[in-house]
This record gives C-alpha cells, sequence and structure tokens, in this order.
C-alpha cells in the first residue's frame, strides 16, 4: 500500500512537469506576397458561317477553322500540344422568309510567348477567325510559384517564432505543426502596352462550297493589337507552431 502511494505521489509530481513542457510552444502567422511576370497566354477563336445549307455551312467553317489553326501554329511560343479545338455546332436560323443555317467551331491556342499574343490575334482574324476571346494571361507553372512563395513564407514564420522565442527568454525547437494557404490570382495590366507592329499576313485562297476566292498572292495587312503580359500574384501563408526549449 505504502508503494502504491508513492508511486501515485511521482506520477503526480512528474504529469504536470511534463505538460507544462507541452505548453511551451510559439504559434506565428506569416504570409508572403510576390509578383510573378506572366509567361503564357490563351487566345480563344470562332468560326462561324451561314449558308443555304447544312454540309456547305459546315464546310466553309472546316476550311476557316483549318487556316486559323495553321495560322496558330506559326506563331512564336506555340508548339505541339497548344492547339485544341473547341465545340461544334450547325443549327438552323430563320432569316427573312428563307431558314439558313449556322455552323461554328471553336479554336483555342495557347502561347508560351505572351508577348507574341497580339500577333496571334491578328494571324487568326487574318486566317479566317470571325471572333476572338482574350488573350488571357497566366503563370505556367503555378504550382512551383506557389511552392516558391510557400518555402518563403515558412523561413518568415520562423525568424518571426525566433524572435519571440529570445525575447521571452527561450530557445527555438523544431516546428511542431505547419498549416498552409495560398492561391496564384493574375492580374490584368492595360497600361504601358507596347506599341503595335504593322504586319501582313498572306491570305489562303479559297473557293469551294460559296467561299469567296481570294487573288493568288493577295495579303490582308492586320495590325497585332497592344498587349502587355503583366504580372500574377503569388501569395502563400503559413500558420506554424514550434517548441521553445
Amino acid at each position: 500500500m505504502r508503494r502504491l502511494l508513492a508511486l501515485f505521489v511521482v506520477l503526480a509530481l512528474v504529469i504536470p512537469t511534463s505538460a507544462m513542457a507541452a505548453e511551451r510552444t510559439v504559434s506565428v502567422t506569416a504570409t508572403v506576397e510576390r509578383q510573378v511576370p506572366n509567361d503564357t497566354a490563351e487566345v480563344r477563336f470562332s468560326v462561324s458561317k451561314e449558308r443555304p445549307g447544312r454540309a456547305a455551312a459546315l464546310h466553309v467553317v472546316a476550311v476557316r477553322a483549318k487556316a486559323v489553326i495553321a495560322a496558330a501554329q506559326g506563331i512564336a511560343g506555340v508548339g505541339p500540344g497548344d492547339v485544341t479545338t473547341g465545340s461544334i455546332s450547325v443549327r438552323r436560323v430563320v432569316k427573312g422568309k428563307r431558314p439558313v443555317y449556322r455552323a461554328s467551331e471553336g479554336v483555342s491556342v495557347v502561347t508560351h510567348q505572351p508577348e507574341a499574343a497580339g500577333e496571334l490575334v491578328a494571324a487568326g482574324v487574318a486566317a479566317g477567325a470571325t471572333g476572338t476571346r482574350g488573350p488571357n494571361f497566366f503563370v505556367g507553372d503555378r504550382e512551383a510559384a506557389y511552392d516558391a512563395a510557400l518555402v518563403e513564407a515558412l523561413e518568415k514564420a520562423q525568424a518571426k517564432a525566433e524572435m519571440l522565442a529570445v525575447a521571452a527568454g527561450a530557445t527555438l525547437g523544431p516546428a511542431i505543426t505547419i498549416a498552409e494557404g495560398g492561391a496564384v490570382t493574375p492580374i490584368n495590366e492595360t497600361a504601358g502596352a507596347a506599341e503595335p507592329v504593322r504586319k501582313c499576313v498572306a491570305a489562303t485562297p479559297q473557293g469551294s462550297a460559296g467561299v469567296s476566292r481570294r487573288k493568288a498572292g493577295a495579303s490582308v495587312c492586320a495590325t497585332p493589337p497592344p498587349v502587355k503580359p503583366g504580372n500574377s500574384t503569388v501569395e502563400a501563408t503559413v500558420n506554424a507552431t514550434f517548441a521553445l526549449q
């Protein structure tokens, strides 16, 4: 019985001490916000045409979509797999007394040289695109950009925790818990756009299914619109708890 009582006394003394040691921690939060240059741009084209018959409308769109794809593939920064086609539709449209059929197809193009996005738009329009959307600028490898900011945030959190530990008369120990969060947000910038460069794009002669035939050797002078890729904001936050020794 005496040994059992002695064991209870020892446990009563040891447990509070361990609990106090476990409570010697410091928790900090650090946030890093960085501006990362956008290195990728995406432009979406649409090609549509109306004709009295379904097959004729679809044929015209197919010819012009191929021309848009060929033009896009000749732009700097556009590589294999950077051109994809979207949905294809053919629908009946009533105009006046006689119905016509409108065919359309979408083409999406990514260039890894974002400063060439204006040239890409001009080339697509000259090749037969009837509509454009974009360019949208962004960071190609978002995960790498976020990871770099995350590591920087952890280093910042550790420096802050070490400062607090010294102020408390303790030594900073290892990290006990680490929680992270953040995002990569593109910023659309329009100020300070580059000067437009005039470029003549050779036109592709076409002449079947009602498509007007252009003279061989003719050219369509397209002025690439000014573009500025701008930056994306990368934000990373770390909530960390460190032991105090």
